[in-house]
């Protein structure tokens, strides 16, 4: 079976999604393929904190009321160094410019129901997709329908949202493309449980180790305890979570609650450039991923859905293919300064507070940077405003 469209999106998490409504929005046809099944894609949980870039993306777009009505702001946090508490007040910070406290199934669900709601075209259980000509001036991608026929849509360009083990960047040939990549040297484990949420988002800091609390609804929260990078969840019983827990948040009433999912979060970092390859584009985990420290990875996602959205609706209205040209290098500028940010987060929070992991000379200077947060105002508007997305 053979079609047309102008732009083909491979994947349909935030940024497949996010580009998808975007395009529509621009007048740019797509057609969504993920090879998952729907129930799959939303059940898929995932952190997320929407910051004041990507909601102003949403905000531009006409996409507010559909993605943002009802989700709570992101108004400050809690650091909490050896029991003790600090409250940076990331709104006074940052003048106002706050994010949103989200899961990414949420704002997931939305989008797929404003692009479907739309008129969009969303296709589920896609099988065997595969970009065929993506160096040419007429690409094509096939893909198997759950009833075992062949598909074949010609277009003007592929998107490839498909994550970092996805079949567009390997489609890539790799003497066209330089990778980086770092492994943090640790681990997060990570807890979903029903159990009372803290008031703020907390991080906290002990020679016991990272560990942080974030709220997720008004009865569940998300733990991350950091642990040894080859760690697997049978490794943490409850006992062992909730005994954690309580040691680094340093709260030793801290309820305890049904855990309803753990897992192991690597802490590595991995950058492609460029994150184009003639009309296949790149976008979120495809093009680069980065450690949950500081919630980048769906916000540098979205960044990236509102550059190309841009650039396709100036080449296929306009005949200007400028800003395609330069994507690329308009993202990657982004892409490098929350990796910055994401690793020097990473440092000091969990320098500051286990000497064994870098040494007592580096835990002292971690322990510096976290002073500077809480005496000097400047240093904490730096912070306030990368974690709003400048």
């Amino acid at each position: 079976m053979r079609e047309s469209t102008h732009v083909v999106v491979i994947g349909a998490g935030p940024a497949g999604l996010t580009l998808a409504n975007l395009l529509r929005s621009a007048g740019v046809g797509c057609v969504v393929l993920e090879r998952q099944s729907r129930s799959y894609v939303e059940r898929r949980q995932r952190a997320g904190v929407l910051d004041h870039a990507s909601t102003r993306v949403f905000e531009e777009w006409g996409l507010a009321d559909a993605v943002l009505a009802g989700t709570p702001e992101d108004r400050a946090i809690e650091i909490r160094v050896d029991g003790e508490p600090h409250v940076l007040d990331l709104r006074a910070l940052s003048g106002g410019r706050t994010g949103r406290a989200v899961p990414q199934q949420v704002i997931v669900a939305r989008l797929m129901a404003a692009f479907q709601d739309g008129g969009g075209d969303l296709r589920f259980d896609a099988g065997e997709v595969t970009p065929h000509g993506i160096d040419g001036a007429g690409p094509t991608v096939t893909y198997r329908d759950p009833a075992g026929t062949l598909h074949e849509i010609a277009c003007d360009y592929i998107a490839g949202c498909d994550g970092h083990h996805g079949v567009t960047r390997a489609s890539v040939p790799a003497q066209a493309m330089t990778t980086y990549s770092y492994d943090h040297g640790i681990g997060w484990f990570t807890v979903l449980a029903d159990a009372p949420p803290p008031r703020l988002p907390l991080f906290a800091i002990s020679s016991h180790g990272f560990a942080a609390q974030f709220p997720r609804g008004p009865a569940a929260c998300r733990l991350y305890l950091e642990c040894a990078p080859d760690d697997v969840p049978d490794d943490w019983n409850d006992e062992r979570i909730w005994k954690q827990a309580r040691l680094r948040l340093g709260d030793d009433a801290l309820p305890a609650g049904p855990i309803t999912e753990k897992g192991v979060v690597e802490m590595r970092s991995f950058v492609a450039d460029p994150m184009r390859y003639g009309r296949l584009f790149l976008v979120g985990d495809a093009a680069h991923i980065i450690t949950p420290m500081g919630g980048k990875g769906m916000n540098l996602a979205i960044a990236d859905a509102d550059v190309l959205a841009r650039a396709l609706r100036a080449a296929l209205h306009d005949g200007d293919e400028e800003p395609l040209a330069a994507y690329s290098a308009t993202c990657l500028r982004k892409v490098w300064n929350q990796q910055e940010f994401s690793r020097w987060l990473t440092e000091m929070m969990h320098e500051s507070g286990d000497a064994a992991l870098a040494g007592s000379f580096r835990r002292q200077l971690a322990r510096a940077r976290l002073d500077r947060l809480f005496t000097s105002e400047p240093a904490a508007r730096a912070v306030a405003d990368l974690l709003a997305g400048g």
